[in-house]
């Protein structure tokens, strides 16, 4: 999946992961590479 834009958690990052759970396109910062999913759905929420 390619991703570009920015991190739309944050809103400043370049976004460089696509979280296959909600679809957001996400930065490093909030991408948690152990579970394939964004911060928000590792979280177990849903924003």
């Amino acid at each position: 999946m390619s991703v570009t834009g920015v991190c739309q958690i944050c809103e400043a990052a370049p976004a460089r992961h696509g979280c296959p759970r909600c679809g957001r396109a996400v930065c490093d910062d909030h991408w948690i590479a152990e579970v394939s999913a964004c911060t928000a759905c590792a979280a177990g929420r849903q924003q």
